[in-house]
């Protein structure tokens, strides 16, 4: 896989599949990137795990902070991490050391391990660096644009509302 340029299919194929997240590195503070991505994921239908040792045994988002991946009550479909370049390794291992490892991991902007990533593959795991669920998402959906960024994708699909009475579009729809 070229780490450098991701097709949209390759994207879009694992925002599709995936239904559990576990997330490394949750934030409980509001301003935090990996508290408004967690919120948004939660949001547009995905389980969610935050996973900080820091907070294990509290709540992000009415959600129950686990202390490792070890920790998570049963399997994921991936794993997000908001931890640095270097700390993704061992995240990676971890993942890697589960009962089922996931079907995907995914790091967060400005997080790229090469090594990890291999390891990864060589499990049979997808992996994406350097970007965002919550940014591709938008992206691939279209909600984005409506923030007033290009998201190059027309869509003539109409937004739904969910329960909340939220409109959004999805990948699922």
């Amino acid at each position: 896989m070229n780490h450098d340029a991701y097709p949209d299919s390759y994207i879009a194929d694992i925002l599709r599949s995936t239904h559990s997240i576990a997330m490394v590195g949750a934030s409980a503070n509001e301003v935090r990137p990996s508290f408004f991505v967690l919120k948004y994921l939660k949001l547009r239908g995905y389980e969610m795990f935050p996973i900080n040792p820091g907070l294990a045994g509290k709540t992000i988002l009415d959600l129950p902070v686990h202390a490792s991946l070890a920790d998570l009550p049963g399997p994921v479909d991936m794993v997000d991490i908001f931890r640095n370049s270097e700390a993704a390794a061992a995240v990676v291992d971890e993942a890697l050391a589960l009962p089922v490892p996931p079907k995907v991991i995914w790091m967060q902007l400005t997080v790229r391990n090469d090594a990890a990533a291999a390891k990864a593959e060589a499990a049979g795991i997808k992996v994406v660096m350097n970007r965002c669920p919550k940014i591709e998402y938008g992206r691939l959906s279209g909600e984005i644009g409506w923030a007033g960024v290009n998201s190059r994708a027309l869509s003539s699909k109409r937004a739904t509302r969910d329960p909340r009475g939220f409109q959004r579009l999805g990948l699922r729809d």
